[in-house]
């Protein structure tokens, strides 16, 4: 069964969900969800500037980092990084809510380019290297050549067929290589897909460091083991990166949506996921933003898009699916979108308050208006992500 690209099946779900009392609150402008042309338009600016830019989209990624005391480094990078694989993923985002032939044609230039490879070679085990497999997925699905998930499908057979479960050792990993594994158990019918990510899922909540990378009682999670306890930030809190959540959140809603009703383990991806977007509802700053420390907002506190992006986003997705209230969630989803559409897009579509790679509040510093981070790509991504499915939301009223 090929795998099809969720278009907007569930809309009348979500309008039940906005209505009879769960409506966003209509004198509240800022907790409003514009229109779906006003989304629409925001998003073909930010995608529209990026691929004006890059023309080519097998292009390597090139970057100068700048670090003090140091000489400036330039830095060359396979176009299938990836950085470049979450722009993409929002690219088909797009895509889904605006089915433009220009989108997909791209998308299969870029695959093209590098013949449908990862980074790597195809017996990586590294969920980087991997995430650039969603895409390929969702091209597979609009025209099922097999070179497109070759070398995909062998990199997560080695790694199935491997008793380790130590890979995802960083909370990113989970966005970047676990939905591909629920997609391909779904493609082929191989419950063995979905237990060999259930394994390494629990591996990265439980395990790694010691006690896992999921706190239970505060449900968020640290990044890697550097930022266990006893590290804390500056306030005395425990250290909980803004990105780092948003990639969870959106690993398990990108999940859920791809999992059938019945699959192993899909409930305590849906108890997670619940308990990780109540824990970060009340932490929206009042402008609509998330700090990039969590539970620090003096710790380069700020406007930063990345992680507010995957929020909405996860959010969302998630009351889509009917995860969680719509009443509860659609305020917040509005306030930051709204916030990240008047105040982070310029008028030509370059995106600002994007805080560049790294994996704490003080990586890629400054995050302002107008600095340019190591690399666009990912963060426009995001963006695309959590516009898809605020219009969805919005187009559901």
């Amino acid at each position: 069964m090929l795998l099809r690209l969720r278009r907007l099946s569930t809309a009348l779900t979500i309008a039940v969900l906005l209505t009879g009392g769960a409506a966003l609150a209509a004198n509240d402008p800022a907790s409003a969800l514009p229109a779906p042309a006003e989304v629409l338009k925001t998003m073909r600016s930010v995608n529209g500037y990026f691929m004006l830019k890059n023309p080519d989209p097998g292009r390597p990624s090139i970057t100068t980092t700048v670090r003090p005391g140091a000489a400036p480094r330039t830095t060359t990078r396979a176009s299938n990084i990836w950085t470049r694989a979450v722009y993409y993923e929002g690219l088909m985002a797009l895509h889904g809510v605006d089915p433009d032939s220009r989108y997909t044609d791209y998308a299969v230039k870029w695959g093209e380019s590098h013949a449908w490879g990862l980074v790597g070679g195809p017996t990586t085990a590294h969920a980087d290297n991997q995430c650039c497999g969603q895409t390929y997925l969702d091209l597979y699905a609009l025209d099922p050549k097999p070179e497109r998930i070759r070398d995909l499908e062998a990199s997560i057979a080695g790694m199935v067929k491997d008793p380790k479960t130590d890979a995802w050792w960083w909370c990113d990993a989970l966005q970047m290589a676990m939905p591909v594994f629920a997609r391909l158990g779904v493609l082929n019918h191989d419950p063995q897909d979905f237990e060999k990510m259930h394994a390494l899922y629990e591996d990265s909540k439980t395990r790694q460091g010691g006690p896992g990378l999921y706190n239970a009682e505060e449900h968020l999670w640290w990044r890697d083991k550097d930022f266990l306890p006893p590290y804390r930030e500056p306030n005395g809190r425990n250290s909980y990166w803004a990105r780092g959540n948003g990639w969870v959140l959106a690993a398990l809603v990108r999940v859920l949506d791809a999992l059938p009703p019945d699959a192993a383990h899909r409930g305590e991806y849906v108890r997670d996921f619940q308990a990780m977007a109540a824990a970060i509802r009340p932490l929206q700053r009042p402008d609509g933003y998330w700090n990039v420390s969590l539970l620090d907002p003096g710790n380069f506190g700020g406007k930063e898009v990345t992680g507010t992006s995957l929020f909405v986003y996860g959010f969302a997705s998630g009351i889509r699916q009917g995860l969680i209230p719509a009443k509860d969630f659609g305020p917040a989803i509005a306030r930051a979108w709204n916030a990240m559409a008047k105040e982070a897009v310029h008028p030509d579509g370059f995106l600002g308050y994007v805080q560049g790679t790294g994996k704490q509040p003080s990586d890629s510093q400054p995050v302002t208006y107008d600095h340019k981070p190591d690399f666009e790509d990912f963060g426009i991504g995001c963006f695309l992500l959590a516009g898809s499915e605020t219009w969805k939301l919005a187009s559901a009223r």
